[in-house]
C-alpha cells in the first residue's frame, strides 16, 4: 500500500499535469516529483527496512569481548573506577592488534538472562564511564591508540545512576576523548543509542558496521513521542533512518565496515577479520599525525557535523 508521502507526491504530480497555463514552466517541477517517486519505489518497505535494522539487535551478534577474543593478543582487562565499583556494562583494557598495543573500551551485553542482568544489557552507569576514562588516560600517558566499540541501547536511566551524576559522567567522557593526543577510532558494532553511545564515539574516525544502527533515540522512543505509541517503531525508523548507509550520507560516520552475508552473527570470525582490517587501515592512516593536530581535526570534525550555511 502506498505511503502517505507517496500519495501526496502523486496527487501533486497529477494536479500539475492537468494545469494548462500559458507560459507556465512546470516541466522542472514535474521531473523533480517523478524522481522522488522513483526513489521511493527503489527503497525497501518499512517492514523490510525494520528487519534489516533488527540485525543490530540480533541475540547472536558478536559483542565487544567476542571481537577482543578474535582480534587482540595479550588482552588484559582492567576493572573498577577506583571510587564506587566495577560496572560490567563497560569492558576496558589493553591488547595487541597485529603487534601494535592499543587501549580498547567497549559496551558489553550478555548472552543469557544471568549475564544480561550482570551487564545491565550494555547500559552503562557513571562507574562504567569513569572506568573508560581511566583507560583513556592510560592510552594518553603511554601513547597507545584508543579503540572503542559501541553497542548499547543507551546509558542506564535508573535513579541510582542519576544520583551518581550520569549526565555529567557522559559529558566528561566526551570531553576526555576530545582532548586525547593519540589516534582514536570508534566503531558502532550493534546498537549505538543516544548519549550512551556518543560518550565513547568522539573519535578521529567513527566507523559503523554494515548492519548496525546509530540513533539519537531508539525507534520505540521516537514513536512514543511522535505518535504516542511505541508500536509505531517501524514507522519511526523509516522516517529517521539510523542505518549505516544513511549515517554515512549525513556525515555522522566516516566509513562503513562490511559484514559477512546475512550479518555478523552468521560468521563472527569473518566479521572480526573485516573489522580488524578496517581498524588497521585507519590506524595506519592516523599514525604519525601530531597530537595537537589530531585534537584540532577532531574538534573541527564534530563541530561541523550537519552544519548548514
Amino acid at each position: 500500500m502506498p505511503s502517505d508521502h507517496e500519495l501526496r507526491l502523486r496527487e501533486r504530480l497529477s494536479r500539475l499535469k492537468e494545469l494548462r497555463l500559458p507560459g507556465a514552466r512546470l516541466e522542472g517541477e514535474m521531473q523533480r516529483l517523478e524522481r522522488q517517486l522513483e526513489q521511493l519505489a527503489a527503497e525497501p518497505s518499512d517492514d523490510e527496512y525494520w528487519n534489516q535494522l533488527m540485525l543490530a539487535r540480533h541475540d547472536d551478534r558478536p559483542y565487544t569481548l567476542d571481537y577482543v577474543e578474535r582480534m587482540l593478543d595479550d588482552w588484559l582487562e582492567l576493572h573498577g573506577d577506583r571510587v564506587l565499583g566495577d560496572d560490567e556494562a563497560i569492558v576496558a583494557g589493553l591488547g595487541r592488534l597485529d603487534g601494535r598495543t592499543v587501549a580498547l573500551v567497549g559496551h558489553q551485553k550478555g548472552r543469557d538472562v544471568k549475564e544480561r542482568a550482570r551487564r545491565n544489557f550494555g547500559m552503562a552507569s557513571p562507574e562504567g564511564y569513569a572506568k573508560a576514562m581511566r583507560v583513556m588516560e592510560l592510552a594518553e600517558r603511554h601513547r597507545f591508540p584508543l579503540v572503542t566499540l559501541v553497542d548499547t541501547p543507551g546509558a542506564y536511566p535508573g535513579v541510582e545512576a542519576e544520583q551518581h551524576g550520569q549526565a555529567g559522567a557522559i559529558a566528561r567522557c566526551q570531553a576526555a576523548m576530545a582532548r586525547l593526543g593519540v589516534p582514536t577510532l570508534a566503531c558502532v558494532i550493534g546498537e549505538g543509542g543516544s548519549g550512551g553511545a556518543i560518550a565513547l564515539a568522539v573519535a578521529d574516525r567513527v566507523l559503523m558496521q554494515e548492519n548496525a544502527m546509530y540513533t539519537v533515540i531508539s525507534p520505540e522512543g521516537a514513536a512514543s513521542i511522535l505518535w504516542r505509541d511505541a508500536g509505531e517503531a517501524k514507522k519511526a525508523a523509516a522516517q529517521f533512518r539510523p542505518d549505516a548507509v544513511h549515517c554515512l550520507e549525513l556525515g555522522v560516520v566516516d566509513a562503513v565496515v562490511p559484514e559477512p552475508p546475512g550479518g555478523a552473527h552468521e560468521d563472527p570470525d569473518e566479521a572480526a577479520r573485516l573489522l580488524a582490517d578496517s581498524l588497521r587501515e585507519h590506524l595506519d592512516d592516523l599514525e604519525g599525525v601530531p597530537g595537537d593536530e589530531l585534537v584540532r581535526r577532531r574538534r573541527a570534525k564534530f563541530r561541523a557535523i550537519r552544519a548548514f550555511a
